[in-house]
């Protein structure tokens, strides 16, 4: 079972979407992720997007460590309703709405969204199936939404090629664990003062 690794929720519980609709962030993974999110000093009131989020689980963990905001998207009904009972969760936790749910496709949510719209965290966790080509074009909608200190994460398996970068994302580190790879990605524009490069493993 899938747990709030730490913060004000810590070690409680969250729901898991049934069946094997989608591929959850295992804690082992979860908990070498937010460590290094917390020492790029990237978390505590963050405005943070989980797109893909599945159950929520990346998104709530943030809301538990400090995020000031965290917007999950998921188009899945069972998934977001999934979403939904880990977000009044953490919410209860802190006793105020931190966390919101969006039930939709991430392409037209990026679209609607305010142009004036920017996160400074962002996960995504795409299923297997979207390829390349349209992962990147996710990517190129939500560069235009990134704060100019932004960390995204991506989420594929290790066996998956590199994201093709859109202009205005580049890479700056990698990171594998087991079957799991993480890209993490920084805004590409000259006042940018993201957590740098740093060398790949």
């Amino acid at each position: 079972m899938s747990r709030i690794i730490a913060g004000a929720a810590g070690g409680t519980p969250l729901a898991s979407v049934p069946g094997s609709m989608t591929r959850p962030t295992t804690d082992r993974v979860k908990e070498a992720l937010f460590s290094r999110l917390a020492a790029f000093g990237i978390i505590a009131g963050a405005r943070v997007l989980d797109l893909y989020a599945g159950s929520g689980s990346l998104g709530v963990e943030s809301g538990s460590r400090g995020a000031s905001s965290v917007d999950l998207v998921e188009f899945d009904a069972k998934a977001s309703s999934v979403c939904q009972r880990n977000a009044d969760l953490i919410n209860g936790v802190l006793a105020s709405k931190v966390v919101t749910v969006h039930r939709g496709k991430v392409e037209p949510f990026l679209e609607r969204t305010a142009e004036d719209a920017r996160w400074d965290l962002v996960f995504l966790d795409p299923p297997y199936p979207l390829d390349e080509v349209a992962l990147s074009a996710v990517l190129a909608k939500l560069a235009a939404h990134l704060a100019p200190a932004a960390v995204v994460v991506v989420e594929r398996s290790s066996r998956s090629p590199e994201p093709g970068w859109p202009a205005g994302l580049e890479r700056f580190a990698e990171r594998k664990y087991g079957e799991t790879k993480l890209w993490f990605a920084e805004p590409s524009v000259p006042d940018a003062i993201g957590p740098g490069t740093e060398a790949t493993e």
